[in-house]
């Protein structure tokens, strides 16, 4: 069967900017490239009692059978979310299939038409891609520029014409790409001061600090919604979004993909509650801490130019594709698996290299991998 042009001319263009994108086994190179910050997606122990859980439970299905407003919402998830609410203190917790569900659907359904979302430049693509599906009007503010956010909420008060218009102000707590953190102290005084509705994404946040950063900073209470996803810090599978009870009957009622999938397995569902048992057991975030400590430190004594942060994930911009591919390849075959984030995923010319650390990277291997990437780099 002939494959398409227009698709074939697509793909062309994409090889000839070094940005082909390919699937490629998991290696077994020192890992600096996972989301893995705990090491929970390869801990026997919540391997062990999630399979304990589900025997001294009688669990032994296999699949959910159904999406939950069918025949798919068995008990697990009542007691996952009842448990998850309590430890990160909202009223309910909707659980998706995936941090890319919960956004799609919060994002199609939410804001309505004549609303406004003001987002950060810099947000992930589940949320771009869940605002094109909503009937609102959507705005982008410069990168963690709080008087730049404040100065677009005046605007679109100024502009509407329409009394019950809301304005969802968007962030993420961690930005997967350069690794910084907003100031949300600040950004939740600018949403209250202005009556806009404040909804950040935790994905790199959950496990790294903790439930998250806007309860380490006690400010649940100002947020309208939280997205935390279980992929990363938590090393098993989906997502939930923390919010009150009617934004819950929301979004069972509205949200499409949550209403129109089959829903996670009793094994997912209780690997998620091991996950968080351990997380609240263990002291890796500690040892997470020192190991970031430690990479800043030995960055900064090499003279590396990184993005500045304190999360898991630090970015070395290398404009062009071909260049920042070349230096991971060479630094792969060091033994240290450093992924390209290369564009169209970040803007031409800011390509970059992106380390991803974890309790389970020793110290000694991160003075390796950033002596190494020195002499590839001078």
């Amino acid at each position: 069967m002939n494959f398409p042009n227009k698709l074939q001319k697509k793909l062309a263009v994409r090889e000839a900017r070094a940005a082909l994108r390919k699937l490629q086994t998991q290696s077994n190179l020192i890992d600096f490239s996972s989301n893995d910050y705990l090491g929970f997606a390869k801990s026997v122990t919540i391997f062990k009692s999630t399979h304990q859980f589900l025997m001294d439970r009688k669990f032994t299905e296999n699949g959910a059978t159904g999406s939950r407003l069918l025949s798919g919402n068995h008990i697990l998830y009542k007691e996952v979310e009842a448990v998850l609410a309590a430890i990160h203190q909202t009223e309910s917790v909707t659980i998706f299939n995936s941090g890319y569900d919960a956004n799609l659907g919060f994002f199609a359904s939410v804001p309505q038409r004549n609303d406004f979302i003001l987002y950060d430049e810099l947000i992930h693509a589940s949320i771009r891609d869940g605002m094109q599906l909503s009937n609102a009007k959507a705005y982008k503010f410069e990168h963690n520029n709080l008087e730049c956010l404040e100065n677009k909420i005046k605007s679109v008060r100024t502009d509407s014409r329409i009394s019950e218009e809301e304005i969802y102000v968007v962030t993420e707590a961690v930005f997967s790409m350069d690794g910084d953190i907003p100031d949300l102290t600040a950004m939740t005084a600018i949403c209250k001061k202005h009556n806009a509705l404040l909804v950040v994404d935790e994905a790199h946040a959950l496990g790294v600090f903790g439930t998250g950063i806007i309860q380490k900073l006690q400010l649940e209470e100002a947020v309208f919604a939280r997205i935390v996803t279980f992929g990363k810090g938590l090393g098993c599978h989906g997502a939930a979004i923390l919010g009150s009870h009617k934004l819950q009957q929301y979004l069972v009622n509205f949200a499409r993909s949550f209403i129109y999938t089959t829903a996670l397995t009793p094994h997912a569902l209780a690997t998620i509650k091991m996950a968080y048992k351990e997380l609240e057991t263990s002291n890796l975030e500690d040892k997470l801490r020192e190991n970031i400590q430690h990479f800043i430190a030995e960055s900064n004594r090499l003279q590396l130019d990184f993005i500045k942060s304190t999360s898991a994930i630090h970015c070395c911009v290398i404009s062009g594709n071909a260049k920042v591919k070349k230096i991971a390849n060479q630094l792969q075959q060091k033994g240290f698996d450093v992924k390209p984030i290369l564009s169209p995923t970040v803007l031409e010319g800011e390509e970059r290299l992106r380390f991803c650390l974890h309790t389970y990277n020793s110290k000694e291997e991160i003075t390796n991998v950033l002596e190494n990437l020195v002499t590839f780099v001078s």
